[in-house]
């Protein structure tokens, strides 16, 4: 019979179905947001999902001091957990990004901004232009150049 009323059905001869069919909008009254969430719903088959990775029961509820159960956590063996999750986290650079960074004299805790803070400064500093054309200084300025965008290729600046 329709939208909100399924399990319920029409008896009609095969004539009648073929002139309701042709007459028939089961979108018919919805509003244009709720067309775009069935669109949506519709690319996977109007199952509920779940975004990838995401396990309700491994973070989140040990960290705080004890699991979902409500159970306490006097050992602090779950904060360790927790600890080393966090240390792992940090960013390990390759060898490659690391040789770029130190070409440009700074350290593994470097964030985008203060890289690209600090080829700037170089880029001015040494490039022939600021040196009143002396260009004994652009071999370093190659270096810092390629590894500045060697350090963007890697999305690092």
């Amino acid at each position: 019979m329709g939208r909100l009323r399924e399990g319920q059905y029409f008896c009609f001869c095969l004539d009648h179905v073929r002139e309701y069919n042709s007459t028939y909008n089961y979108f018919n009254g919805m509003s244009d947001n709720d067309l775009a969430k069935y669109q949506k719903e519709a690319l996977i088959g109007h199952r509920p999902t779940w975004t990838m990775g995401v396990n309700r029961t491994s973070r989140g509820f040990r960290e705080d001091g004890g699991d979902p159960n409500g159970s306490a956590d006097p050992l602090g063996m779950f904060r360790a957990r927790a600890r080393r999750a966090a240390e792992a986290k940090r960013p390990r650079y390759g060898v490659a990004a690391t040789k770029a960074l130190t070409t440009l004299g700074l350290d593994d805790n470097a964030d985008a901004e203060s890289i690209k803070a600090r080829y700037k400064e170089l880029v001015k500093r040494l490039h022939p232009d600021a040196n009143g054309g002396d260009r004994s200084t652009e071999d370093k300025l190659r270096e810092i150049i390629q590894a500045y965008n060697h350090l963007r290729s890697a999305k690092l600046a």
